[in-house]
């Protein structure tokens, strides 16, 4: 009945320029009551009526009406717009909603079309709203069209696609494809929009194609006559004998199967004289022969019928299994296939880019977090078991400048060079007060600053608590870039991405064309001819150390707009750190490129493989680097000359 509301609506629509415009308010008086107590057999001929006037004003009737928003006067069946005013209704004109005066609510019989109705009214009001003057209208018709598509639609969209506004032109042209490929009558049509779509990888035309493509499991003594055949089901391969039969049970084609509690039970009842169905009872210790028994009891009518075993098997082989598709038309349903496999290979394409985008999303945040490492292990030899507390630190210090910047914008900006002053202070006092003294002793080192790591974890939690703290990022580094439905990285991930390459590039700015670097290099190549040349090692150390606790606070203010600012922080960073400068190559910074560029890829690649538990992944890329050290002890890129023998 719907459909043929639509057709006779989507017919009159179509003569709607040969015929004598009438009047809304005319129609909608002479058809009173038809509109007052409408049915789903009365409806049609009705809108088709107000549809011929093409009055602005009928979408807003249709709202009215479909919305429960229309009375009926019983003094003399006038049809308004009403609203609830207490005891009164406020009365409106039915086309123009202009106001009509009130009436007690006894005066006014409310107009309460039901579900089956308003669901027509729905759909005619979908194809006026494809025209309304206002773009909000139209883009909400197209909204509705979109969440259920109907073939009842398809004309009247067609109708409409010429549209003022490009966006909505494009979006109408984009959804009367996606109908015509699922309900247009002819099939060259239908294939002709599979195809215009391309390597389109919409989730919208995906769940246009895949209906198309559905199928239902069948069997048949030979190929259905007229069906369009997905494929032949080999027994045993493709289709297991006990799916078989239960096709064949489902299909009436063979009776229930026996359960051996079943036959067991029947065959003891029918003993008779150490005789079951003229097998000896001590005859009966193999299945085959229980079979037998059985049958023999079938045949005579002792038992009800029931596939033995041995029947099911014959009975199986006796017939063939189809998977036949739920669209009769060939030629769609192999361009519908044609398409999901073209758009399958693209997503799989599609789906690498983005787990590379991931990886190297990951790979920036550990680089930024082992920059500072790189430094102060790979340069000077210092195990800094601190090193995660100073991003904590960098972290923190974000946070609080934005209790008194409410901007966030200008916030981080400040943030960073402050993050960056701070950590640098407070590594140049660790150093000054604990490291200096414990050169070449590493294992007191690490002792020493893995005794600090815990001092300033409990000051952190004495000074900001154990809740997490929000370090917010502004708002035009919300969302994400979104290449597709499959490919997307968040606008953070961008500028995390952007700001690993920025401080590689003023590290290499001050190791290569700076004094400090010059002088940093050579106390790393040989102390004692540094100091011969009037270089004071110590002082380099020391601003060595505080470059890269720096360097570690402005990781710490772009990892915590991502992450959760706890005192504990540091330590979801500090091994990935120290892997990614191993793995790398102690005291190179393309190492520790190189090597946060392996560990990001390889930590996304096992959680791809393996989604549902990330502790596994780290556990597997922990034994890989393990065993990679076994075969390249000093690195992907390892030091050379006098350095590499330090």
């Amino acid at each position: 009945m719907h459909r043929i509301f639509v057709i006779v609506l989507a017919a009159c629509l179509m003569v709607l320029p040969g015929l004598a415009r009438a009047d809304l308010a005319a129609v909608i008086a002479e058809n009173a009551d038809s509109i007052a107590k409408p049915s789903r057999q009365t409806i049609a001929p009705v809108i088709a009526a107000l549809a011929a006037t093409e009055d602005p004003g009928i979408a807003g009737f249709l709202a009215a009406w479909a919305d429960r928003g229309l009375g009926q006067r019983k003094a003399d069946g006038a049809i308004f717009r009403i609203a609830d005013q207490g005891t009164d209704y406020a009365l409106a004109n039915p086309v123009d909603g202009s106001p009509a005066g009130t009436a007690p609510k006894s005066d006014i019989a409310e107009i309460r079309p039901n579900s089956g109705v308003r669901g027509l009214i729905a759909s005619a009001l979908v194809a006026f709203q494809l025209d309304d003057p206002d773009p909000a209208q139209r883009a909400a018709a197209l909204g509705a069209i979109a969440r259920t598509p109907e073939a009842d639609h398809l004309a009247p969209l067609r109708a409409a696609l010429d549209d003022s506004d490009p966006a909505l032109a494009a979006q109408k042209s984009r959804l009367e494809r996606l109908l015509t490929l699922r309900f247009d009558p002819d099939s060259a049509a239908r294939v002709a929009a599979i195809e215009s779509f391309g390597t389109d990888l919409g989730l919208d035309l995906r769940g246009a194609l895949n209906p198309l493509v559905t199928t239902r499991r069948v069997v048949s003594a030979a190929p259905p006559e007229g069906a369009n055949i997905a494929r032949e089901l080999r027994l045993n391969r493709e289709i297991a004998p006990d799916e078989a039969f239960a096709l064949l049970v489902a299909d009436g084609k063979a009776p229930a199967p026996l359960t051996i509690a079943e036959q067991r039970t029947a065959l003891i009842d029918n003993i008779a004289n150490g005789m079951v169905g003229g097998i000896p009872v001590h005859q009966l210790d193999t299945q085959a022969a229980r079979d037998r028994a059985y049958t023999a009891l079938e045949q005579a009518g002792a038992v009800p019928v029931a596939a033995t075993s041995d029947e099911i098997a014959v009975t199986v082989a006796g017939f063939r299994y189809f998977d036949l598709y739920a669209e009769p038309d060939a030629a769609v349903t192999d361009a519908a296939e044609a398409a999901l496999q073209a758009i399958a290979v693209t997503v799989g394409a599609m789906t690498a880019f983005d787990l590379g985008l991931d990886a190297l999303s990951l790979a920036s945040i550990f680089f930024l977090a082992a920059i500072g490492l790189a430094l102060t292990f790979g340069v000077m030899r210092v195990i800094n078991m601190a090193h995660g507390e100073f991003i904590m630190m960098g972290a923190y210090t974000g946070y609080c400048v934005q209790l008194l910047i409410p901007d966030y914008t200008i916030s981080i900006l400040v943030a960073l060079p402050l993050a960056f002053a701070v950590t640098f202070a407070a590594g140049v006092a660790m150093e000054r007060l604990v490291i200096r003294h414990l050169y070449k002793r590493p294992l007191e080192t690490l002792l020493a600053t893995f005794g600090i790591s815990i001092a300033l974890q409990q000051l952190a939690k004495n000074i900001f608590g154990t809740q997490a703290r929000p370090l917010t990022a502004p708002g035009w580094l919300d969302g994400a870039w979104a290449l597709n439905d499959v490919v997307s990285i968040s606008y953070i991930r961008i500028a995390i991405f952007v700001m690993a390459l920025v401080l590689l590039a003023v590290f290499l700015f001050i190791m290569k064309r700076t004094r400090l670097g010059l002088e940093v290099r050579a106390v790393t190549q040989n102390p004692s001819m540094a100091a011969s040349m009037g270089i004071n090692p110590d002082r380099i150390n020391m601003m060595t150390f505080g470059l890269g606790s720096g360097i570690a606070g402005l990781a710490g203010v772009a990892i915590g707009l991502f992450a959760k600012v706890t005192s504990e922080l540091g330590n979801d960073y500090i091994v990935q750190s120290f892997m990614t400068v191993v793995v790398g190559g102690v005291g190179n910074i393309w190492g520790t490129l190189a090597g946060a560029a392996l560990i990001g890829g390889l930590q996304k690649g096992i959680e791809w493989l393996n989604p549902a538990n990330t502790l596994a992944a780290q556990t597997w890329m922990i034994l890989f680097i393990i065993i990679f050290i076994q075969f390249r002890p000093r690195g992907i890129i390892a030091l050379k000359g006098r350095a590499a023998g330090d």
